[in-house]
């Protein structure tokens, strides 16, 4: 963060000092106590069930000098109405201090954090580039992300998530990207909005601003996304599949560990690609990756090598590992909707079908959540998909993804092919006792479902090895 006083902040975010010296310097920015280090400023988020204003001791005694506050603490503190919004004030501040630095943002219904885990990667070859944590891409996760930038940082990346119409907007006004990409548009809330057209105008909105000479990369295999073309003044660049991509793929193919391998096409040159990540969605996400890289100014060679060099940064997403007895799990847990349980079970089936020989299948799913009216009908599909898919063994974990069983069973699975339990625990029971060396267990749901316990609980397992 570039250093500032109490009385600077103050004057930006509108607030009044209490109990305070001004002239004290505040040298970074947090919004969770445990994050708190010698020289931060805290901000006392008030939320459904906890009040950040209780940590405030915490936090300075891990050396916070003050906090941002809505109501006087009885320490040093910044008062104001609203300490998210005082946050996102400083944060746009703070970018004004910034002229030099390039601002990059995405948005998308599925793959944004690994899509910004990439860009980010490939950027820090070239200078000093800052990229959230996980998925800090909320109205508090990403005003973070813009204050942990020096003076000397080139490139900052963000990701923006949505909860309805207007919040993308309100991200835009604190960080003004220069780059915006819209990656996709799929049903992940369809229970806020009504419909993916209305996600996309929602999501679209990372255009609306962009600058007369900046860039708005669009998914070219998603008529959802190219529709929202029209809203910029800006250059677009396309990515996918399509012939008429900008950035494009040819030629995709899967190794044992459903890793792609593919050709990419840009401006007349190709070069091969063979990603680290599985799955074949994860095509989709190095493209976009590499439409925003390239159009910051990386060279198509300098991508590649970023590419394959890629090791992935967030946890449970398509995290693959392999216990001693050749039990392969894969940990997608953080996230689901229809289209990346598609998305996972698909690579499952992939890595499976390259074994030799060819291995066991098993999927664990929950719940999706934030799928609106649609969601038993999106549900049901899935289980009718891991059936189509020929996936050996499905477990339909919780009260909310029974659908997946009922579907599983209406499309023709007999037996214990497809089996529902009540929960994690129920789930990881089965596994261990059924499981056998080989077998390949795929572990999706909403995050708030918990099924990376699953996994993790897997992988924990004490394997003979003899």
């Amino acid at each position: 963060m570039i250093p500032m006083t109490l009385a600077e902040v103050c004057g930006v975010v509108g607030g009044r000092l209490a109990d305070a010296d001004p002239d004290t310097v505040v040298t970074s920015a947090v919004a969770d106590h445990r994050d708190a280090v010698p020289g931060c400023l805290f901000t006392a988020i008030r939320g459904e069930r906890v009040d950040g204003h209780d940590f405030i001791e915490a936090a300075r005694d891990l050396g916070a000098v003050a906090s941002l506050t809505s109501r006087p603490v009885g320490s040093p503190a910044i008062v104001v109405q609203d300490p998210v919004l005082a946050l996102g004030r400083l944060a746009s501040y703070v970018i004004q201090r910034l002229p030099e630095t390039m601002v990059l943002a995405l948005t998308g219904s599925s793959g944004k954090t690994t899509t910004k885990d990439i860009l980010g990667a490939l950027l820090a070859t070239r200078g000093e580039t800052v990229w959230p944590r996980g998925s800090f891409n909320s109205e508090v996760g990403l005003p973070l992300t813009v204050l942990s930038c020096t003076t000397r940082t080139s490139y900052l990346v963000l990701e923006m998530g949505m909860r309805g119409k207007g919040h993308i907007s309100y991200l835009c006004g604190i960080a003004h990207p220069r780059i915006g990409a819209l990656i996709n548009v799929g049903s992940a809330h369809l229970e806020l909005l009504g419909s993916r057209e209305a996600i996309a105008e929602a999501k679209g909105e990372i255009l609306d601003d962009l600058p007369d000479d900046g860039v708005a990369i669009l998914h070219a295999d998603n008529p959802l996304v190219t529709a929202q073309a029209s809203r910029t003044r800006a250059r677009v660049v396309t990515f996918g599949e399509s012939p008429e991509a900008t950035v494009r793929a040819t030629d995709i193919n899967l190794d044992r560990r459903a890793r792609p391998t593919f050709r990419v096409h840009y401006g007349g040159e190709v070069r091969s690609v063979s990603l680290t990540l599985s799955g074949e969605h994860q095509v989709a996400n190095a493209l976009a990756a590499t439409a925003m890289a390239l159009s910051a100014g990386m060279s198509l060679d300098e991508v590649v090598r970023g590419l394959e060099a890629y090791q992935p940064a967030s946890r449970w997403r398509m995290e693959v590992a392999e216990r001693p007895d050749g039990v392969v799990v894969i940990n997608d847990a953080y996230n689901a909707n229809p289209e990346s349980m598609r998305a996972g079970l698909k690579a499952l089936v992939a890595m499976a079908s390259t074994s030799d020989p060819p291995a066991r299948t098993w999927a664990v799913l929950g719940e999706m959540r934030e799928i609106g009216e649609s969601s038993i009908e999106e549900h049901d599909a899935v289980g009718r998909l891991a059936v189509r898919l020929d996936v050996h063994r499905l477990i339909a974990v919780g009260e909310g993804a029974r659908p997946v069983h009922l579907g599983a069973a209406h499309e023709g699975s007999w037996g214990n092919e497809s089996t529902w339990v009540p929960d994690a625990e129920a789930a990881l029971t089965l596994l261990r006792a059924e499981v056998a060396p080989g077998d390949i267990v795929f572990v999706k749901a909403s995050r708030s479902i918990g099924l990376d316990a699953v996994a993790t609980g897997l992988l924990d397992e004490t394997v003979p090895t003899t």
